[in-house]
């Protein structure tokens, strides 16, 4: 409905500029808003006030000219009026309202999807954690925010490739390693001889007792035997990495979320990109030696300080693999680059698009996108829950699907912006009431199919097709209310996606379960009267799909009981 305002605007532009009744060139952008007050109208419009300096006249003047061709829009507006300075605002026909229900009902299982993708290729790389241990609370923030990016991103018509990156290498699987051993050895945490910086989890003793019984590890990405010899460190380490990586798998399925390319650092050292990238940057003249280290000028290019790129002792700090995966993406083809990655990782965004620079590749400044998320916090009974009994240390992602189940895990994850901090309330998430956000809305949906099944019951027939005439008992205020919201989706989807915001798309279910509570509770839907009945019936078979349409773009199910 808003993109139907605005080419009414745009159409009404047109004809004036046609009559010369307007002299701007260009024309701005049409942008249609929504009132704060339901009684400034449907929609907004500012054009007026944008155009009236170019036009030297008064922003009312402008906007009594665009009406004056706008009319009622073929029927589409009950009225138009000039508010405020200039503000030009709609009141859409109950008419056209009504109508619109069997556009929906056409459109079925797409609607709410859009084409402003266009097809264009766009790569999101997101939770990409190094396999050490199982899969922690950030983490699956960090996959519930990314998974439902691509899915909105898939929903606006973007062409989404997921990408998992980790670390295969360096100090932290050096201690995963010799954590495994020192487990496969006999030797406790306690134990003067377990590694300084090691892992203490249960799940070392797992991978220990699979890597002795010569067990072998399918993960996404590998396929891994174990030589089960205790001393041969580096088979431990290529089966530890399969076994948590395997385990991340498992966690990341029971999430529903997939990749499509696992992208290993140490690749970039055995293809030879890390050592390409350090010789582009200083044939570029942007790096210098000092203090027996390779440093970066990454001050050129914005950062508030040079950087080391490769340290006195020859290794290269962890950001040059990154110029240089970035740079792979790039050569992929990848134009739109998308890291959702917790809040920790802000400081490598500067130095990373300043490599990048420096390359002198074409790359855009701004290029790649970052979502960040912040912390989340796990409460239970009040208290914050801080250790799991597998991981030891912090509380993992398979703790809370095991316990309050994948759909509330999901959306509870993202039913905050990503860089608001959460508290995620295990209480909460399995209680059953209105209180609980998930639980709400998906009640709403199979409080419908409740609704459809005592329908039935009563010999109605739950109808699939309307006529405008039939459509136009629908008149209360709580009727037309859940109408505005069912046609506001494609808008929502649209601005989740455009501004990796999830939650918006959660806040509009929980606006249109509400909504739908508050017409059911003031509404009879089974009535004495047959046709009301039906044009009702009609209503809540629209509403249902919508909830369901949208609940399967974040991933999670529309339940026909509770």
């Amino acid at each position: 409905m808003r993109q139907r305002i605005a080419s009414l605007v745009e159409t009404a532009l047109q004809a004036a500029a046609s009559a010369n009744e307007l002299n701007s060139s260009p024309i701005p952008a049409v942008v249609v808003g929504i009132p704060a007050s339901p009684d400034h109208g449907d929609f907004s419009c500012n054009i007026a006030m944008q155009m009236a300096k170019g036009e030297r006249k008064a922003p009312r003047q402008v906007a009594e000219l665009l009406i004056r061709h706008i009319g009622d829009g073929n029927g589409l507006l009950s009225r138009v009026d000039i508010a405020g300075p200039g503000f030009i605002n709609f009141f859409v026909s109950p008419a056209a309202w009504q109508t619109i229900l069997i556009e929906i009902a056409e459109q079925g299982e797409v609607f709410g999807l859009t084409k402003s993708g266009a097809g264009r290729k766009v790569q999101v790389e997101f939770v990409s954690a190094n396999p050490t241990g199982p899969l922690h609370i950030g983490h699956g923030r960090g996959a519930a925010i990314g998974d439902t990016i691509c899915r909105l991103l898939s929903a606006t018509g973007w062409d989404v490739t997921r990408e998992f990156y980790y670390n295969d290498a360096g100090q932290q699987i050096s201690n995963l390693a010799l954590s495994v051993q020192a487990r496969c050895l006999g030797i406790e945490p306690d134990d003067p001889r377990w590694p300084a910086d090691g892992y203490q989890g249960e799940y070392i003793k797992d991978v220990a007792r699979a890597y002795l019984a010569q067990e072998t590890v399918d993960a996404d990405d590998r396929h891994v035997t174990a030589a089960g010899d205790p001393h041969d460190l580096e088979a431990i380490r290529s089966f530890a990495v399969a076994s948590l990586r395997h385990e991340q798998d498992l966690d990341l399925k029971a999430f529903d979320v997939r990749f499509d390319v696992f992208t290993l650092e140490s690749s970039l050292y055995t293809n030879g990109k890390v050592k390409s990238v350090v010789q582009q940057l200083n044939s570029n003249g942007h790096t210098y030696e000092q203090d027996g280290a390779l440093w970066l000028r990454t001050t050129d290019f914005g950062d508030d300080k040079d950087r080391v790129m490769r340290k006195s002792d020859g290794g290269y700090t962890y950001f040059v693999p990154d110029i240089a995966y970035h740079l792979d993406k790039w050569e992929r083809g990848f134009t739109r680059v998308i890291n959702e990655q917790g809040s920790d990782h802000h400081s490598t965004i500067t130095r990373v698009r300043a490599g990048l620079q420096a390359l002198d590749r074409d790359i855009p400044r701004g290029w790649p996108e970052y979502v960040l998320h912040q912390m989340v916090t796990v409460l239970r009974g009040g208290e914050e829950v801080k250790i799991s009994k597998r991981a030891g240390s912090y509380v993992t992602l398979r703790d809370l699907i095991d316990e309050v189940g994948r759909d509330a895990t999901r959306f509870f994850f993202i039913m905050r912006k990503p860089d608001s901090q959460l508290v995620f309330d295990i209480d909460l998430a399995k209680e059953q009431s209105p209180d609980n956000p998930v639980y709400y809305v998906q009640y709403a949906h199979a409080r419908i199919c409740s609704i459809f099944e005592n329908a039935v019951e009563k010999g109605y027939r739950v109808p699939d097709q309307a006529t405008a005439e039939k459509l136009a008992l629908l008149e209360t205020p709580e009727e037309l209310q859940l109408i505005k919201l069912l046609t506001a989706l494609p808008d929502t989807v649209e601005e989740s996606a455009r501004h990796f915001e999830p939650h918006r798309l959660t806040y509009y279910l929980s606006e249109l379960a509400g909504c739908f509570h508050s017409f059911y509770n003031k509404n009879r839907v089974l009535s004495e009267d047959p046709a009301l009945s039906n044009a009702r019936l009609y209503l809540l078979k629209r509403t249902a799909q919508t909830l369901k349409n949208a609940l399967s773009i974040l991933g999670i199910s529309a339940p026909e009981r509770m």
